[in-house]
């Protein structure tokens, strides 16, 4: 794995950059990762153009030896641009425009801009695009940040209204597909459909759900675009965009699909106070960030880059934007390092070299401090290089012992309609992860249409759209199944199917929902051997094949099996379904063993690394190439397979 750092050449005095570069070498960084912010220094005035000092960073870096990704500055359209053009700015969901000031200042309907957008693009690719330095391009900064894929804009609702043209033919058959005469709601033209929001009460689920599918695909056009322009203009180079943590606003498989690399920025701790965790699992993990968080961003990451992905950003310190901002434990950087090593990632960079003294981030750390010494970070890069200097040519990860199916149109249909206001398929699919994992199982999360028939184990927490196909695909493979509650609950129009759920699902389990419940937080359902019910809950008939294997106290199913497939039809504490979990893995002649909170073991060929997350040490019964026996907190142990 290559180690590089985020470097803003731009934000400091030149006279700075020598040594910059020189003592990134001297730390064992091979590459820079430049220009995504620098639209106004690279032209200050339209048409205008200023290379120079450009020019300069990239040879210099060149000259140490650094290799450069460097970015599209489309994330920071110049003032020049919205004097001109102020129709390229994104309206909120409350129809307010949302102005210059900060960044992500366009909406990604506007055809105005995304021509600008494109002109930028050749001109800098135009540039540097066959530069011998250059070995990746980032398009754009973290598509959607700060709430910016979803825009109200005239263009947008323009747009959208050619989308469900596309999408439906005539509006007679949308009409028709979303149940319109509902609350008389027909429409006598496409034109006539607006932004579902500012309302009267709730808007149309489906008008919601397919206004979020456009906006997705409104995401996938500008980058797109972009694509283009770089593959023509530089051959040869890898083509990335850096995803986020715990968003899901557009579809990062099918902006994947058009990479050669996925990358996505982790900043465990600042995504530990956003997540789906509990108040005790967010002081317990405050300075490590919880155990699984970073492992299902990798996973999920990896699938989106069809195997090839990085860390683009990694946290080396207290960032700026969460709500509180505590540091990282020593030894949390290194193990960070090694937690992307163990799960294949071929780049990692720290975010950044320098803390900036002004501006928005001022109080992000760097691996340097804003007097330009070296920050807490900086010795833990240090021993991360060298411990995989010491590992030389490391193996293949491999397969994991487990799918993890995760869909992002699933989140969008459960955001559409909740039917219980902390309802979330993210989180649902993280709690799964995390009891899979927990069992010592290594877990690959893919998407809806990923090739399955390698693994034995087949999680699917919340695949809420799962289509007769799907399902005689998932019967067909062979493996043992486990699926949650809200499977195959609405057809693609966001209609409960015909014969009732579990759609698709019931070719292999003979099962129908005949009413569901949410239940409002500190309610729980008992069921047997001390499990509770949180959250949702099902009434399932089952069919004469299909064994319960465990009900509630009040006698409904819970836990129904037949065959190799089984279901959950609630929301179950986190022992009940590591219990499930475990039963299923063991039928599929996998070796679950309980880990206890806070260690993890991922495998990487003939590597195995162990994370210590938790407050404790760790003893090993094994021969370290990395670490210390018994493992420290926030601590990293490495052995070789005995027989290897």
């Amino acid at each position: 794995m290559k180690l590089g750092v985020c470097w803003y050449p731009e934000q400091w005095p030149e006279e700075l950059w020598a040594s910059d570069v020189a003592r990134m070498t001297a730390l064992g960084l091979s590459f820079v990762r430049i220009g995504e912010f620098a639209w106004s220094r690279i032209e200050p005035e339209p048409g205008r153009f200023e290379w120079a000092w450009l020019d300069r960073a990239i040879d210099l870096a060149h000259a140490a030896g650094l290799e450069v990704v460097i970015g599209t500055p489309t994330a920071t359209p110049p003032k020049w641009l919205l004097d001109a053009h102020p129709e390229i700015l994104p309206k909120g969901r409350d129809g307010q425009v949302r102005g210059f000031g900060s960044r992500r200042h366009y909406c990604f309907s506007s055809d105005v801009y995304l021509a600008q957008a494109k002109r930028i693009t050749q001109a800098v690719a135009d540039r540097f695009g066959r530069h011998p330095a250059i070995v990746a391009w980032q398009t754009d900064n973290e598509y959607g940040c700060h709430d910016t894929v979803v825009s109200t804009s005239d263009a947008a609702k323009a747009g959208f209204r050619r989308w469900l043209a596309g999408e439906y033919g005539e509006v007679a058959a949308l009409n028709a597909a979303w149940g319109l005469s509902f609350w008389a709601q027909d429409y006598r033209s496409f034109d006539e459909v607006d932004a579902p929001f500012g309302t009267v009460t709730e808007s149309h689920p489906a008008h919601r759900l397919a206004w979020q599918r456009y906006s997705s695909a409104m995401v996938e056009r500008f980058n797109a675009a972009q694509v283009a322009i770089l593959r023509e203009a530089s051959p040869a180079r890898d083509i990335l965009h850096n995803f986020m943590g715990l968003f899901t606003e557009f579809d990062h498989y099918a902006v994947g699909r058009q990479l050669d690399v996925a990358t996505w920025d982790s900043y465990p701790i600042g995504f530990l106070g956003q997540g789906p965790f509990s108040a005790a699992d967010k002081a317990r993990y405050l300075r490590t960030g919880h155990p699984d968080l970073t492992a299902f961003h990798h996973s999920l990451y990896r699938s989106c880059g069809n195997g090839r992905w990085w860390v683009i950003e990694q946290q080396p310190g207290p960032v700026n934007w969460a709500a509180w901002n505590p540091a990282p434990a020593k030894g949390a950087v290194e193990l960070w390092g090694w937690e992307a090593v163990a799960h294949g990632a071929e780049r990692m960079s720290w975010f950044r070299w320098r803390q900036a003294p002004t501006g928005q981030e001022a109080m992000h750390a760097g691996l340097n401090r804003p007097d330009n010494q070296p920050a807490a970070a900086w010795p833990e890069v240090e021993a991360l290089g060298k411990g995989l200097a010491s590992l030389g040519n490391l193996p293949e990860r491999g397969r994991a012992d487990v799918a993890l199916v995760f869909d992002y149109d699933s989140v969008w249909a459960v955001e559409s309609q909740p039917q219980g206001r902390d309802e979330s398929v993210l989180a649902t699919a993280m709690a799964w992860h995390t009891a899979a994992r927990r069992l010592g199982l290594s877990v690959d999360v893919v998407p809806p249409d990923a090739d399955l028939s390698a693994y034995r184990l087949i999680l699917l927490p919340a695949q809420v759209f799962l289509s007769p196909t799907a399902g005689a695909r998932l019967a067909n493979i062979g493996a043992t199944l486990v699926a949650g509650a809200r499977t195959g609950s609405k057809t693609r129009h966001f209609a409960i199917p015909d014969g009732l759920p579990p759609d698709g699902l019931r070719q292999l389990i003979d099962i129908r929902v005949a009413r569901v419940e949410s239940l409002p937080p500190g309610i729980r359902l008992p069921a047997g051997n001390g499990g509770q019910v949180t959250g949702w809950m099902e009434d399932v008939q089952p069919g004469p094949a299909v064994e319960t294997r465990l009900a509630l106290d009040d006698g409904r199913p819970l836990w129904l099996a037949e065959g190799r497939a089984h279901y959950l039809a609630g929301q179950v504490d986190d022992g009940l379904l590591r219990r499930v979990l475990a039963d299923a893995a063991t039928a599929a002649g996998l070796a679950p063993r309980d880990l206890g909170p806070d260690v993890r073991v991922e495998r990487r060929g003939t590597l195995n690394f162990l994370f210590n997350y938790g407050p404790e040490p760790v003893p090993v019964d094994q021969a370290l190439l990395i670490g210390h026996n018994p493992v420290p907190p926030a601590g990293v142990a490495i052995w070789k397979d005995p027989a290897a």
